[in-house]
């Protein structure tokens, strides 16, 4: 599929992960709409030159206002949260995935990417676990919400009409990020941050570039019907990635370490006061890694950008929005 002209929706237009693709798409020559919950946020997407609808993916009246014209849709929007209540995830990652996919194949989109997780896999799985491995729901709410929005999703997928593809992304980096860069930071900034088991758990990092880079390539290609797990394709321990979240933040290395289970029932003592949820351990303990050679086989996908050099533009970014100190 050739990009340039094409107009591409994303709902989610907000997020670090959906302005980058907005400006990537705008420097190959597409024309961009978007859908955004929170006005503040529309507001960084509107600065890009992108027509931006208010509203939820629940909101079918406003979806179809927004993603008229569309060619393609990105659909980034998603509740992201470690745990909660499994109603409100549902009600946004899956009845929000399939009212947003039943309005754009109305209105005559013809591409649908679906971001989804490498988590659909859940936290104990076969080291480079390949897209066909087994979903397991591990009782959470974000890894079963996303297994079941990828099968309902799935239904729509009828590539002379309405092409499916599903994004498998690892931990999601870059400037902007939230979970992997502000949350962690925050916390050395307060000297709260710990380790846990000694950070010798897993991070599947994935460079928000690499990551559209994945993207328009599943859309080039018109992979329709199938699933790629997206990674930088490192297997990076959390003492690794977080020492280089404190060397480009002015911060200590960190060095403290508590054990899993007594980290989650510390944070179950703090409730509401915590400054994590305790289902959070479940994500920052996982053991092993996700095969991308399927990406690299189909779509030819090579991570750009390694871990040192993302993390300088992380860097440049928090100068540039006076965040290296204590917020």
């Amino acid at each position: 599929m050739n990009l340039n002209n094409k107009t591409l929706f994303i709902t989610g237009i907000g997020n670090f992960i959906a302005l980058r693709a907005a400006q990537v798409a705008i420097a190959n020559g597409m024309k961009v709409r978007g859908l955004e919950a929170s006005p503040l946020k529309a507001q960084k997407a509107q600065e890009l030159g992108v027509s931006v609808f208010i509203g939820s993916t629940n909101d079918e009246e406003v979806l179809e206002k927004a993603c008229e014209g569309a060619d393609i849709v990105f659909h980034t929007a998603s509740m992201n949260e470690a745990g909660g209540c499994i109603d409100a995830f549902r009600t946004v990652n899956v009845d929000g995935t399939v009212k947003t996919a039943t309005v754009a194949k109305k209105v005559g989109a013809k591409t649908f990417v679906h971001l989804s997780s490498v988590l659909v896999y859940g936290f104990r799985f076969p080291d480079n676990v390949t897209e066909e491995g087994s979903l397991c729901g591990e009782n959470n709410p974000f890894c079963q919400t996303k297994i079941e929005s990828e099968q309902e999703i799935l239904k729509f997928n009828n590539p002379r009409d309405f092409g499916v593809i599903l994004i498998r992304a690892g931990d999601i980096y870059g400037p902007g990020a939230d979970v992997w860069i502000l949350r962690p930071l925050k916390m050395m900034q307060k000297k709260k941050f710990v380790l846990i088991n000694g950070g010798r758990g897993i991070c599947n990092h994935v460079f928000v570039d690499n990551l559209i880079d994945g993207v328009f390539l599943a859309i080039e290609k018109e992979t329709y019907g199938e699933a790629f797990n997206i990674t930088d394709g490192c297997k990076t321990t959390w003492k690794e990635y977080y020492t280089q979240l404190a060397k480009i933040s002015d911060c200590p290395p960190p060095m403290f370490s508590v054990p899993a289970v007594l980290a989650k029932a510390r944070l179950r003592q703090q409730g509401k006061n915590a400054d994590v949820l305790p289902e959070t351990i479940d994500f920052i303990t996982r053991t092993h890694s996700y095969s991308i050679e399927k990406a690299r086989c189909v779509l030819g996908y090579e991570p750009r950008i390694n871990l040192s050099e993302g993390m300088a533009q992380v860097r440049e970014w928090l100068i540039k929005n006076n965040l290296l100190t204590i917020v």
